[in-house]
């Protein structure tokens, strides 16, 4: 354990679990549902469940949570292996609740036994009805006193599909009148003439979560099953079951999940989004999924570095995005590839180069120990930033113009001496003098100037797409409102230039590279690059714009 920081209370938990001798070791378990991607919050459970048996003795299982057949997909099983192997962890045991569903209905059968379950034929529309209220105990049911024999029946000619959906549940036998409505004879199983992705069409009942779930730690002999404050009230089911069925007593424990601003993480929402096309798919890199995340440049290193800042806690909170562009934007500062990229192009004619093109020593990362250089071309027509020059500039400008000097990044100083313009008024091009003396590395000229700008040679550039993403919502909390959260996508989250300027060295750039593209900020190589066009991601930018932004307003 580290000493630079104090335990979490989960850690406190385990520790002194293990020094009463309670436990050995320690198994927990990250059980998602394979119903859609990964996104940020999984994340978080993710680094915490086996994050903990990285510290302490133990292991983590991967189980799937695979009771609905109807909302689950092979796909999504595939895409979520590959998130938590990205992420840099790695199971023991990969698990579905499927694989227990013969064991699950045995333990429905003993609950039957033991007259704790029963088999109902109210409506959901009625079951609901008899709930009652926080206030107001609710209502048996009128099935509800049904004899072993004729629920044990009932079950098995469930599990044989005379039934239609809908029409018989299973219930717990517990009290109607429970302070905890979750107690009030909740739902084990149910009903779904449906096929599932693993077991074919042996089943047409299925489970229910808060069935499968204890059930399936109990299985596994899960010592701590981590979930998030909404199954605080599921805690006293989970419990209740595991006691009356006498099986393996796993406990489970809750953490505050942690809200992010300017994002939305429902599965619902961003299944909308993709299905209605306000974004590219699933792994679009302005969503919050972990494949979106990877697409955009993001690394397992600074997901991990967020994760373990916000940390766990008791109490739910909003987290600020922010922090998590700060620990890729550090992150990327250590390991991604200087390269310079032109967007909007002003050419430069040096006028007293000689010639031929000249190559260039410049560092690939000045932050890394051994980052290396590589070669950058420089001959007598050069491109520029349009926005690095101005005509008229006010005091204190110390970019390019008229009469003006300036270092071109690991190269010379120039001098603008010639503004050359079309019949419009248009800058068309400049015409500089370069001071050879001045070469970075080896400058003897004795000139200094105040200004340096990233270029690249005509000639040998290599032509590129940016998409330049922003956040997807243009607000904190997109879901505040009783109005429809699309409302508030922001309408600038992509920007493409659909041709930009880079230097060769970009040509031979993979998936996995990192770049930064001097003053533009970070970039990856995106999945659509083909061998005519490079296509870059824009990571994160070198400041936090947004925060400068709300300064503002």
């Amino acid at each position: 354990m580290s000493e630079e920081r104090s335990l979490n209370f989960l850690e406190e938990i385990i520790e002194n679990d293990l020094k009463s001798g309670k436990y050995t070791e320690i198994v927990t378990r990250f059980p998602p549902e394979p119903n859609g991607y990964l996104h940020l919050g999984h994340a978080s459970a993710i680094c915490l469940n086996f994050g903990l048996t990285k510290t302490f003795p133990g292991y983590t299982n991967l189980r799937f949570d695979d009771t609905n057949p109807v909302t689950e997909e092979t796909e999504y099983v595939e895409s979520i292996k590959a998130d938590v192997k990205w992420l840099g962890f790695e199971w023991k045991h990969e698990r579905y609740a499927s694989d227990y569903f013969d064991t699950l209905f045995e333990y429905a059968c003993k609950l039957i036994d033991l007259g704790l379950a029963y088999v109902d034929d109210l409506t959901p529309e009625q079951m609901a009805a008899q709930k009652g209220t926080p206030t107001e105990p609710g209502v048996n049911s009128p099935f509800r006193d049904r004899s072993i024999e004729e629920n044990r029946d009932l079950f098995l000619r469930m599990k044989a599909g005379e039934f239609t959906d809908g029409t018989h549940t299973l219930r717990a036998k517990i009290d109607m009148a429970h302070i905890n409505m979750l107690m009030r004879d909740p739902i084990l199983y149910r009903i779904k003439h449906a096929h599932h992705h693993r077991t074919g069409d042996k089943w047409c009942i299925y489970p229910m979560y808060d069935f499968a779930h204890g059930q399936s730690d109990s299985i596994e002999n899960i010592t701590h099953s981590i979930c998030t404050l909404e199954f605080v009230p599921h805690r006293e089911l989970y419990d209740w079951l595991i006691d009356k069925l006498e099986i393996y007593p796993s406990h489970q424990y809750e953490f505050a999940r942690r809200n992010i601003n300017y994002t939305v993480t429902s599965k619902r929402k961003l299944l909308q989004l993709v299905q209605e096309g306000h974004v590219q798919g699933w792994d679009d890199p302005r969503m919050p999924t972990i494949s979106g995340l990877r697409r955009r440049g993001y690394t397992p290193d600074s997901i991990r570095e967020f994760c373990s800042r916000i940390g766990v806690a008791k109490r739910e909170n909003m987290v600020d995005v922010g922090l998590l562009e700060f620990c890729v934007r550090e992150h990327l500062n250590q390991i991604a590839l200087r390269r310079m990229v032109v967007v909007d192009p002003l050419k430069v004619v040096i006028t007293n180069h000689p010639g031929p093109v000249e190559m260039l020593s410049s560092e690939n990362n000045p932050e890394a120990e051994n980052g290396g250089h590589r070669s950058v071309p420089f001959s007598s027509e050069i491109l520029i930033e349009r926005t690095d020059f101005m005509e008229n500039p006010p005091k204190k400008y110390f970019r390019l113009a008229p009469g003006q000097m300036v270092r071109l990044k690991s190269a010379y100083i120039i001098r603008c001496d010639e503004v050359i313009k079309d019949d419009n008024g248009e800058v068309l091009e400049l015409r500089c003098t370069y001071f050879p003396e001045s070469k970075s590395g080896s400058d003897t000229s004795g000139i200094s100037v105040k200004g340096t700008l990233h270029w690249v040679s005509k000639a040998e550039a290599v032509p590129v797409e940016l998409r330049l993403y922003d956040r997807l919502f243009s607000v904190e909390d997109p879901t505040d409102s009783e109005g429809d959260f699309k409302s508030f996508l922001n309408p600038d989250s992509l920007q493409v230039v659909k041709t930009a300027y880079a230097e060769p060295a970009l040509a031979t750039a993979v998936l996995s590279d990192r770049f930064q593209f001097l003053r533009l900020g970070y970039f990856v190589l995106d999945k659509d690059s083909t061998s005519e066009k490079l296509v870059f991601n824009k990571t994160v930018g070198l400041k936090d714009a947004w925060a400068k932004e709300a300064k503002k307003s």
